[in-house]
């Protein structure tokens, strides 16, 4: 008669085990040679952490244990702080993470949180991020009236606008950082606190320090399109912005380019600029918009 094997043996317990121990040490050794750079999330005006769900799920289907940081500071109207305080505020969350992350991080920042992101990696000398994602952020300023503008300032429209944001006291409100009112050129240049700083519009004594950090990233990858409907010029969202008579400009035409003010140029030449243009996604959906993140940013999340 031929003798069953019983599934409690000790033979096929070892083997059992055996083959346990070899496909955890094979996971291992997996991830240790398949790992994921951390990403970090730095959300927009009005936004919070909460609004990045989705993000964080379509970066885990595709590079599964990805440590994914959201960081949840300057929520909901507190995003109106000004940019200075915010980027105090966000660079104090994410240096522990970059100093914990030896083979570097990746930066995904949407919206006003790409001009967040652009200020830390000026002033932070000894950042290691790879690649730096700016999702439908006003990298070259903002001019428009948008629904955002109109909560902001209700008795106002784009044309006076300056009036408020070119002030000691407009300085003080985050959108207004940012505010580049074509018309009124020379008193953004003496106004701004913020954006005509990191574009080296206006000379400081921080612009070649600034520049050498910003340089430090691999990769600057620009996400903007046609039907955004906040971001305007949309792109300003690609470093175009508009001349005196309101046509938009490309980036390559910019001052800022032509002059390598901050490193765009350099970048450009170095090959380490990516522009990605998706038709059809409104302004408060790129983040949860899974054709953008598959065509726009999981390839660079290596």
């Amino acid at each position: 008669m031929r003798r069953r094997c019983c599934a409690s043996s000790p033979f096929q317990r070892t083997c059992g085990q055996t083959r346990l121990l070899w496909t955890l040490l094979g996971s291992c050794l997996l991830s240790a040679v398949f790992a994921y750079k951390p990403v970090i999330v730095v959300h927009g005006l009005f936004d919070s952490s909460a609004d990045f769900a989705d993000l964080n799920r379509f970066i885990n289907q595709t590079h599964p244990g990805t440590n994914v940081s959201v960081i949840d500071l300057f929520d909901h109207s507190a995003s109106l702080e000004p940019l200075w305080k915010q980027v105090e505020g966000f660079k104090e969350a994410i240096y522990p993470i970059i100093q914990n992350a030896a083979d570097g991080v990746n930066l995904i920042c949407y919206s006003q949180g790409g001009l967040i992101c652009r200020g830390i990696l000026s002033i932070l000398p000894d950042h290691n991020v790879h690649s730096f994602i700016s999702l439908s952020s006003p990298q070259a300023g903002q001019y428009g009236d948008t629904d955002y503008l109109k909560y902001l300032f209700p008795t106002f429209v784009k044309s006076n606008i300056f009036r408020v944001c070119y002030t000691y006291l407009g300085q003080r409100i985050s959108i207004c950082n940012y505010w580049n009112d074509p018309h009124h050129k020379e008193m953004y240049v003496n106004s701004s606190d913020y954006l005509a700083l990191l574009n080296n519009e206006r000379s400081h004594p921080n612009s070649t320090v600034w520049k050498e950090n910003f340089l430090r990233i691999k990769k600057l990858v620009l996400i903007g399109g046609p039907d955004d409907g906040v971001i305007m010029p949309w792109q300003s969202s690609h470093f175009g912005f508009y001349d005196v008579n309101e046509t938009v400009v490309e980036m390559k035409y910019q001052d800022a380019f032509l002059r390598d003010s901050f490193g765009l140029k350099t970048l450009y030449a170095r090959g380490d600029l990516e522009m990605c243009t998706v038709p059809g996604v409104p302004h408060i959906y790129w983040h949860s918009n899974e054709m953008v993140y598959k065509t726009c940013i999981e390839k660079w999340l290596k």
